[in-house]
């Protein structure tokens, strides 16, 4: 009778799935046959990382780690893996039909995330949280937020014209942001409003000045952004009919 040696835990070929959050992570190891191993949940820290990695290298032979939210919640630990010469990649959330199937929690989560490793279903490699393109996606949500605060300015501007007194609603009505922002911006309502004209006119002075900060804060960040649009992907750039913004949403996509 021929014997098989077991094979030793050492040997096993190990793939590991993480559900990322935001203060903690939960990662589940299988191994090449797909069978789970093992289960851990560490904090969102550089020890904690530490932990995961040391984890997963004591079941077996590491092959790679797949990372729901690699881009969000899991870029910090994608940055630590990848540091540790680690093959990281991004895995999707998942199915409807899985999560219908298998239960909804952070584990199974993992283990999910852990069989798309396996069966080699993932979204491909970890984003780069690191280079050209992580700091053209920072610098778009700094924008976002400043555009949707622009805006959100200029509604309060046009809704303090529905009920101010009829000769200073008279004066302002009708005009477009642009020459409202300008013609408040020289409103005279002194130091201390004493009726509902001055500190109408106080407020809409306020708001003005809130958003040509605005829109000087978002010229800014475009200055940048096109900067490293422009160095990191030329190509694009140069295509007719292709802008910045368009090369920026394709180069963080």
């Amino acid at each position: 009778m021929t014997v098989t040696a077991r094979k030793d835990v050492s040997e096993a070929a190990v793939n590991v799935g993480v559900d990322t959050h935001l203060d903690s992570h939960v990662a589940v190891a299988m191994d090449d046959l797909g069978r789970r191993l093992r289960e851990t949940h560490v904090p969102t820290t550089v020890a904690g990382y530490a932990k995961m990695l040391g984890w997963a290298t004591a079941l077996g032979t590491l092959e790679r780690i797949g990372i729901e939210g690699a881009g969000s919640f899991g870029a910090r630990l994608s940055r630590f893996l990848r540091a540790s010469s680690v093959e990281v990649v991004e895995v999707g959330r998942p199915k409807r039909r899985d999560r219908h199937r298998s239960g909804k929690s952070d584990p199974i989560d993992a283990e999910l995330a852990a069989r798309a490793v396996l069966a080699g279903t993932t979204i491909g490699g970890a984003k780069d949280t690191e280079g050209s393109v992580e700091m053209i996606r920072v610098l778009r949500t700094a924008r976002r937020s400043a555009v949707k605060a622009r805006a959100q300015a200029a509604k309060q501007l046009k809704a303090l014209l529905l009920t101010p007194p009829e000769d200073l609603r008279d004066e302002l009505r009708g005009l477009s942001t642009a020459k409202l922002v300008r013609r408040a911006a020289g409103l005279r309502p002194g130091g201390l409003p004493r009726n509902v004209a001055s500190a109408t006119k106080f407020s809409l002075r306020s708001i003005t000045r809130r958003y040509r900060a605005l829109c000087e804060e978002i010229r800014e960040l475009d200055g940048q952004l096109e900067r490293l649009v422009t160095e990191t992907a030329p190509a694009l750039v140069a295509v007719h009919g292709v802008g910045i913004d368009t090369v920026a949403t394709l180069l963080v996509a």
